[in-house]
């Protein structure tokens, strides 16, 4: 999910996982257009093995809009594509997961975005004009590329939902309406930071979250972790409402504030110590 592509993979000794995946993700392109992106407090649900949910339909689309062919004007997505690439060295699986976040449906319905499986991602990759021949990515690399993928995902919604839990009281059930890669375009944070002389994003997403009927802008900024955790695992994410409404700023404001106490807590102690809730401002 988000306008990421990969230019080159490097696999660890031990684990076979990419180690290099900021440099590989940071070509400008797109995941595939059925896709959410960027958690992991739960492991993402496999759809095969998962029942269904009586009110639940599967999706068949990640909220990113990826380009203008074939534009679904109901999700403004084009088609899902699980056909094998003409030359394509090795078979790759056309099965998906299901994802922990909930997503926006007309009816109501309980709905859960899709994640896209490795065929879909390998023809994304050569939409964006990456080939086989000259990166000699194995059949094992997608499989832990998904896996990255998927991870980075997760994580971002268990972030958002940090966030939300300041407003727990006037929405319980906040969904994933939609969200676009912004690789290049750096947030001022983002530029701020680099400023100072640390390093900058290798990725920026902006999700629209629906928080009950109203329509809340975070920003996502995907920093280089390092090595692949046992959780496929790497990046760090900045997470926060987009400061373009009121009540958002009024929430950075809130848990900085929630920061700054919780630090005099730790430094000198405190009777009731102050948590932090939200993530990162």
């Amino acid at each position: 999910m988000g306008n990421t592509a990969i230019t080159r993979v490097q696999m660890e000794a031990t684990k076979s996982v990419p180690v290099d995946h900021a440099k590989y993700m940071s070509g400008g392109g797109s995941p595939p257009p059925e896709c959410p992106m960027h958690q992991k407090h739960g492991d993402a649900r496999s759809a095969s093995a998962v029942p269904p949910h009586p009110k639940m339909q599967t999706a068949s689309e990640c909220p990113v809009q990826h380009d203008n062919s074939d534009v679904n004007p109901l999700n403004m997505m084009p088609p899902a594509n699980q056909q094998p690439a003409a030359d394509q060295p090795f078979p790759l699986p056309t099965d998906r997961q299901t994802s922990t976040i909930p997503k926006v449906t007309e009816d109501g319905s309980v709905q859960f975005w899709q994640y896209p499986s490795q065929q879909m991602f390998w023809n994304a990759m050569l939409r964006k004009g990456w080939r086989w021949k000259t990166e000699d990515v194995s059949q094992k690399d997608m499989g832990d590329i998904i896996r990255i993928h998927n991870a980075n995902n997760e994580q971002a919604w268990q972030e958002v939902l940090k966030w939300e839990a300041l407003h727990a009281k006037e929405c319980g059930n906040p969904r994933l309406k939609s969200f676009g890669g912004k690789a290049k375009d750096f947030s001022p944070r983002a530029r701020f930071r680099s400023w100072l002389g640390y390093e900058l994003p290798f990725d920026r997403h902006d999700w629209i979250v629906d928080r009950c009927g109203k329509d809340v802008r975070y920003v996502i900024d995907y920093y280089d972790g390092g090595l692949v955790d046992k959780d496929y695992r790497f990046a760090l994410l900045d997470v926060r409402p987009a400061m373009d409404s009121v009540d958002n700023v009024w929430d950075r404001m809130r848990v900085a504030y929630m920061r700054w106490k919780y630090e005099l807590s730790e430094k000198f102690g405190s009777p009731d110590g102050g948590k932090v809730t939200a993530g990162s401002d």
